[in-house]
């Protein structure tokens, strides 16, 4: 299993349900979550996948639904950082 994690500086507001939703339907995905610090707005994206294929599956269905919706038709912020992780432990 790993895991990727995005630091947002600060995490958007804007409604990215659609990532959430599009990423679950992806077999080999456990769980995806967009956390946020109250005090400082900052955030983490993080997503559990079975191996490097769901996480690639994910990536793809992800990238159409944006085309579907025309999320790239406008400018959005990027994470400062990503960092893909090997999950040690899991229940």
């Amino acid at each position: 299993m790993i895991a990727r994690v995005a630091v947002w500086e600060p995490m958007p507001t804007d409604d990215r349900d659609w990532v959430l939703e599009a990423a679950a339907t992806v077999p080999g995905v456990h769980g995806t979550y967009h956390l946020i610090d109250p005090a400082t707005g900052n955030g983490l994206a993080v997503a559990f996948f079975e191996d490097e294929a769901a996480a690639q599956a994910a990536r793809q269905v992800i990238e159409k639904r944006a085309e579907e919706i025309g999320w790239n038709d406008t400018p959005h912020p990027a994470p400062v950082s990503q960092t893909f992780y090997d999950v040690v432990r899991h229940a």
